[in-house]
């Protein structure tokens, strides 16, 4: 099928997000257009060219408004689509001097580049125009005068003209983006599917407590305000266009002025927009002003925790509309968690009566609200599955009061998380009332708090002086992940008032079973450390970029035995990782030390660890090697060693894998060899199933300390490691 007479109705495809095709389709009809056939993120229709130009300068939905002029089946070859572009009479389309471009999408098993099905359209016009006596095109693929759609799925050809241009989502008013930021159009579906429009002729406010640079209040505006999407965007794509009527255009251009005009003037809507972030607020204003809206937009510098109503939003109903972060890495989510149970209770206590809508890539922190959702829309939002959910938020009726009292303007506090949630809350409690006595004597300020004592909360809780890490064991096959997440977050939203931390100190990371050196492997690229103390040392911990943090605390009883131990020695650390052993050996009175390890970055954190208690890099070194072959090369002796190998490790820094049961007696004789007379291997290991091959304990004195290298802390996990001293017989 070839393009149609101008005569009759053109031909349209018009391409928006995924999920709102029958919103689309609502619109295309109300701008007096006819839709047909919808497929996903588009939708065909027929309209004359007037309300073509009108779907391009109205319509809030869509991306792109493509003029098709050929559909054809059956092309596989880069021959057969070049003769199917050459069929149409571009003379028509392409002025003389024009610049143009191609827009190619999809493949086939003979064209697999888009480059080259770019390429192949664009020889095909090439042929038409110059077989009509026209001088070639040049091409622009920046800013091009003419703008060709092409698109390949399935051996089906659509060919046809950008008449928007650039994409319709970028009204123009958006400057600066800033963090993952909601796209204009999705913002409008998002407001037809709340009921804004029917809303604002009603005249009901509407509120974003999280506004961030203001994208849903301003497409709320230029609703409200009957302004067109597009009113101030310089060109579209049948600027360029061999067709374009200018006077066609002119003439709808001047009405929607007109009615854009008016229906400021008429708007009597509210619309207020709160954010934290006075960087947040300056883009908001500054989008507003440049949408040709700023005296209808409202915003306040107040955080979500600090939000209070309005005096002037008396309205008994209205919209609350917001896009919070979603939390796409777990290391987010305390602080998301909150954020979602606060914006729950405060819908619930400051807007009774009222709509709140929320927009969220992660459901499961939309059960943190504390609202039923009436209903559910699947969206996308770039490619992330989310959905939009809309709740009615009902009266609260107390004992004594009257259904129609006024709204509060505070937060009543509410008991946070369910029954269960409250029970791990509780043992938290318990658990540091508990250890109270304890952490008294010692002074640690770094201790485990928690160790999936009750087995629906399968985490770890470490304390971090005021930094909370926590730990979520992978739950077993036997158990649905939805259920494990629901009381991830379920303990994470009663963590803060348990243990009086700002949610932003909680740190989340998911403990599976590890292979090779994964555990050392980089999560995140923060750089965040911060000291802490053991004893008399300063050390650094991490408890965002890796999965361990930089101490072992299990190992601190093994790391005070060291320091009791050092008086005078020459100490050895083997498999170092950050040195905090040997920060204890050389404040406990160390003569020297090495400690070797295979990773820059850690032994680098070594470093740090040494300049942080001045300790003397002449008398401290630190060497880079294979633990295995130091040993086997080196020729000092050393009074105290400390060895802790991991469990396994393929790292490719070493010349063979290393498992610690089927190596360890390899290692503990090339270790002993180092041992001077008198001296002594510390050797441990987290093997919880671990057994120390027995003719090691006919060639050395073994000395199983195991059961005594666990402070109060860690008596709950008894096995979480291994530890025993060697010595030379005789």
């Amino acid at each position: 099928m070839t393009e149609s007479s101008q005569i009759a109705p053109l031909e349209l495809l018009a391409t928006c997000p995924k999920g709102i095709e029958s919103l689309l389709a609502d619109e295309l009809t109300a701008l007096g257009a006819s839709p047909g056939k919808t497929t996903v993120a588009g939708v065909y229709f027929a309209a004359d060219q007037a309300t073509a130009y009108r779907v391009c300068l109205w319509s809030r939905l869509a991306n792109r408004i493509i003029l098709i002029l050929a559909r054809e089946p059956m092309i596989e070859t880069a021959d057969q689509l070049r003769t199917v572009v050459a069929g149409i009479d571009w003379t028509r389309h392409l002025a003389p001097g024009r610049t143009m471009a191609v827009d190619f999408h999809g493949r086939s098993d003979h064209i697999r580049h888009t480059r080259f099905g770019a390429q192949t359209v664009k020889d095909g016009v090439v042929d038409a125009l110059q077989l009509a006596g026209q001088a070639r095109p040049t091409v622009d693929t920046k800013t091009p005068h003419l703008r060709l759609y092409a698109h390949l799925h399935r051996a089906n050809a659509t060919l046809g003209i950008d008449l928007s241009g650039e994409s319709l989502h970028r009204r123009g008013y958006r400057r600066d983006v800033g963090h993952a930021p909601l796209k204009e159009n999705l913002a409008a579906a998002l407001l037809v599917r709340a009921g804004w429009p029917e809303r604002a002729k009603a005249g009901e406010p509407l509120i974003d407590p999280l506004c961030g640079a203001g994208t849903l209040l301003i497409e709320a505006g230029l609703m409200a305000a009957d302004q067109a999407p597009n009113l101030h965007r310089e060109r579209f794509g049948f600027h360029g266009w061999a067709g374009h009527d200018e006077a066609e255009w002119r003439e709808l251009k001047r009405e929607a002025d007109a009615r854009a005009s008016i229906g400021r003037k008429r708007c009597k809507t509210s619309l207020t927009g709160f954010d934290e972030s006075p960087a947040a607020l300056s883009a908001a204003k500054a989008n507003a002003m440049r949408a040709g809206i700023p005296a209808l937009i409202h915003l306040h510098g107040q955080r979500l925790s600090q939000l209070t109503r309005p005096a002037e939003l008396t309205a008994e109903q209205g919209l609350m509309i917001t896009n919070p972060p979603y939390g796409e890495r777990l290391g987010e989510l305390p602080e998301l968690v909150q954020l979602y149970a606060q914006l729950g209770e405060k819908a619930k206590a400051l807007f009774p009566g009222w709509t709140l809508a929320v927009f969220t890539g992660n459901p499961d922190l939309g059960h943190r609200l504390g609202l039923r959702a009436h209903k559910q829309y699947a969206l996308k939002n770039g490619a992330l599955d989310a959905k939009l959910l809309l709740m009615t938020i009902e009266h609260r009726v107390s004992r004594g009061e009257e259904d129609d009292s006024e709204p509060s303007t505070t937060v009543q506090a509410a008991p946070k998380g369910s029954e269960n949630a409250q029970m791990f809350a509780n043992r938290l409690a318990k658990n540091q009332k508990r250890l109270k006595k304890w952490l008294k004597q010692s002074g640690e300020s770094c201790y485990r708090l928690y160790d999936a004592d009750m087995p629906e909360y399968a985490l770890a809780v470490d304390r971090y002086g005021d930094h909370v890490h926590v730990q979520e064991y992978a739950a077993p096959r036997s158990v649905d992940p939805s259920q494990a997440q629901k009381r991830l977050f379920d303990a994470l939203e009663v963590m803060p008032d348990a243990l009086g931390v700002d949610p932003s100190r909680i740190h989340v990371k998911r403990r599976e079973r590890q292979t090779g050196n994964a555990q050392y492997q980089k999560r995140d690229a923060s750089g965040e450390r911060f000291e802490v103390r053991e004893g008399d040392a300063r050390l650094w911990v991490n408890l965002r970029d890796y999965l361990d943090t930089g101490l072992f605390l299990d190992h601190r009883p093994v790391r005070r035995m060291l320091f009791e131990m050092a008086s005078g020695k020459r100490f050895l650390n083997l498999f170092c990782y950050t040195a905090t052993a040997t920060v204890q050996a050389a404040l406990g009175g160390a003569s020297d030390s090495v400690s070797v390890d295979m990773s820059n970055t850690y032994l680098e954190w070594a470093r740090d660890n040494f300049t942080l208690n001045k300790l003397d890099p002449r008398l401290h070194r630190v060497v880079r090697d294979d633990c295995f072959r130091w040993l086997e090369t080196a020729n000092a002796e050393f009074d105290l060693i400390f060895m802790d190998p991991p469990t396994f490790s393929n790292s490719k820094k070493m010349r063979d894998t290393l498992d610690v049961q089927r190596d360890h007696p390899r290692l503990v004789e090339l270790a002993m060899a180092r041992l001077a007379p008198g001296g002594t291997l510390v050797f441990s290991n987290n093997q919880r199933r671990f057994k120390l091959d027995e003719s090691l304990g006919e060639r050395f004195v073994v000395e199983d300390m195991t059961a005594r290298s666990f402070d109060p802390d860690f008596q709950r996990r008894s096995n979480a490691h291994q530890v025993f001293l060697l010595r030379h017989r005789g």
